[in-house]
């Protein structure tokens, strides 16, 4: 079993991506030795672990529309790489700072920054395609490798700094880690530019097979990189991945050798990243504006339909629903089924207080698409809103079947039995809840609560046991993580 020194340096090598270079080095292949350094189930079994800790540190976003591109476009690009374990989790920090970093175990991490700054999917893949390859090509293991060799205390004094950087204010951890100094820093650093250099290829590879744009990698650094210049310190993503002329060159190098190929814009991106412009947008009345402008300069149909969005997006924001829904009109004629037309119009109707027509809205997408989960939280906000609390829970509950990891949900679950009355239940949610915080203490305490409350009640005898197997599990997951620290 890994001590603790080794899963300082997880921290370290996974979250604290890698600085580029124009230069490689030998890597060991996938099937040396270093293979038996750390096993897959180790590094997932810690990857996990890292995940509780953005979970408590980070605010992270609950837009299931978001969260549903994000793992789609993600395994879209997996499925061409050279992944050996499939366990992919997910997460999207609400943060206006470009950020995304890849964990051992298969955790994909992006601010919502991600999509501000990447104006097209394929430069959005093209860093999911990146961090992909980091995991793939198992640079954690090699990274442990590589401290083996003598660097395990000085690279465990970056800790800190690293947490820092993946999940608040950079500023900070960039201070720390100039105050590093030595040769052990000095050979970790050339030991992942290799890193990103490889990376960096291997996600152009992946792009092209999953039918994206490689050149799109090219575009996208030679943004930032003129982006980096107009400011007084460097984006987050910029701190761990530096841009540099040459990287920039070798990006656009590749991408020429690849065949001839014709390319398109995705609207779900588009839909999407409208989405967050809105959130952030600081003059929302302007926003409108704006958005009326590109409207009327669309020079074809995918301009339009994306322009579109955007402006129902902007009076939605601006809590101009009629305008918002009018406006949304012409885009679900023409697509009916697009869920996130479907969605954006639930959403409409339930901010409108209308909630009765969004889930008579929702309730015939739902029997063509069962169990998707953007429509299935847009109709459980609905019958929230509508004061069904008790039907709301159990949809939340039976849907919680189907994304177990989703600590948004077990907390709007707690929330929701609290207000259809059922504290036992309120209870057994929140004990889930802390669970995927790797907090089992508190688990612990709300599963006995629960127990205590279920035998007052003259509850049957399996759900007592059903209780009581769950304290049990909680009370193992404790002893395990208390015996690998």
């Amino acid at each position: 079993m890994l001590n603790f020194r080794l899963k300082i340096l997880f921290l370290t090598i996974s979250v604290l991506a890698y600085v580029d270079t124009a230069y490689t080095q030998n890597l060991p292949s996938l099937g040396d030795r270093i293979s038996g350094t750390v096993s897959l189930e180790q590094e997932y079994s810690m990857g996990q672990q890292f995940l509780a800790q953005i979970r408590r540190t980070a605010s992270t976003v609950p837009d299931p529309l978001l969260m549903n591109y994000l793992e789609n476009i993600t395994y879209r690009l997996a499925s061409q790489s050279q992944l050996q374990d499939h366990r992919l989790s997910f997460v999207i920090i609400d943060s206006e700072e470009l950020n995304a970093f890849a964990a051992p175990g298969g955790v994909i991490g992006v601010n919502t920054g991600l999509f501000l700054n990447a104006h097209t999917e394929a430069e959005f893949a093209s860093v999911m395609a990146h961090e992909i390859a980091h995991v793939s090509q198992r640079h954690f293991a090699r990274g442990i490798d590589e401290a083996q060799a003598g660097q395990v205390g000085q690279i465990a004094s970056l800790l800190a700094s690293v947490l820092v950087m993946a999940t608040s204010d950079a500023g900070h951890g960039a201070a720390a880690i100039t105050a590093i100094q030595g040769r052990a820093l000095e050979n970790q650093l050339r030991f992942s530019r290799s890193n990103e250099a490889e990376a960096d290829r291997i996600g152009q590879d992946n792009m092209f097979a999953a039918g994206l744009n490689p050149a799109a990698m090219g575009t996208l650094f030679e943004r930032l990189n003129a982006l980096n210049r107009f400011r007084n310190r460097p984006p987050e993503f910029l701190l761990s991945h530096p841009v540099t002329e040459s990287r920039i060159a070798d990006a656009r190098g590749r991408a020429v050798r690849y065949p001839a190929r014709e390319y398109g814009d995705n609207l779900e991106y588009q839909i999407n990243r409208a989405r967050v412009l809105g959130h952030y947008a600081q003059d929302k009345p302007g926003l409108i504006t704006d958005s009326e402008d590109l409207l009327r300069a669309s020079k074809n149909t995918f301009t339009n339909d994306a322009n579109r969005y955007q402006l129902v997006i902007a009076y939605y924001e601006n809590s101009m629903h009629q305008k918002a829904s009018t406006t949304l009109a012409p885009l679900l004629e023409k697509e009916p089924n697009r869920i996130s037309y479907v969605v954006t119009q639930a959403e409409i109707l339930t901010e409108q207080n209308e909630p009765g027509q969004a889930l008579s809205f929702l309730k015939r997408h739902l029997e063509i698409n069962p169990n998707n989960h953007p429509l299935t939280i847009a109709y459980i906000n609905a019958l929230i809103q509508a004061r069904q609390y008790s039907d709301a829970a159990e949809q939340l509950e039976s849907h919680a079947e189907h994304k177990v990891s989703d600590h948004h949900l077990w907390y709007q679950l707690a929330e929701t039995w609290g207000q259809a009355g059922n504290v036992s239940k309120v209870h057994q949610a929140r004990a889930e809840y802390f669970s995927l915080h790797y907090d089992f203490r508190r688990a612990r305490e709300q599963f006995q609560f629960a127990l205590r409350i279920e035998s007052d009640n003259g509850a049957a005898p399996s759900e007592l046991a059903r209780l009581r197997e769950k304290i049990k599990n909680v009370e193992q997951r404790q002893l395990e993580l208390n015996a690998q620290n």
